[in-house]
């Protein structure tokens, strides 16, 4: 496998459970997104631009708990920035995001 990484690299990733309270619409973005802002418990709130259009609409994201990389640097998408990542499976434009089985507090590790 080329792209092996060490445990310690791993280890540096910073991935959060967080509860998306807030969805619009990313009129400004290059391909189809919503603007999020996801509560991460003790860590606050984040914003994220997400490509999940094709799978999702915006009152089925308020709520729904997902897991994200939260020590990315931030990262300007248009005029929004970023400042986590949301995880999910992709397929072509498909994406699932992943979340826990069980709703569980914001901000709790994902090891």
């Amino acid at each position: 496998m080329d792209n092996t990484i060490s445990f310690n690299d791993f280890s540096k990733i910073d991935l959060r459970v967080g509860t998306i309270i807030k969805v619009s619409d990313f009129n400004t973005a290059k391909q189809p997104a919503y603007q999020l802002i996801i509560d991460f418990g003790a860590l606050g709130t984040k914003k994220s631009s997400a490509q999940i259009t094709t799978r999702y609409n915006k009152e089925d994201l308020l709520g729904k708990q997902i897991i994200a990389i939260v020590n990315f640097p931030k990262k300007q998408i248009a005029k929004f920035m970023s400042a986590c990542l949301v995880l999910g499976a992709v397929n072509g434009k498909d994406v699932c995001l992943l979340n826990p089985e069980e709703k569980v507090k914001n901000g709790t590790s994902v090891n």
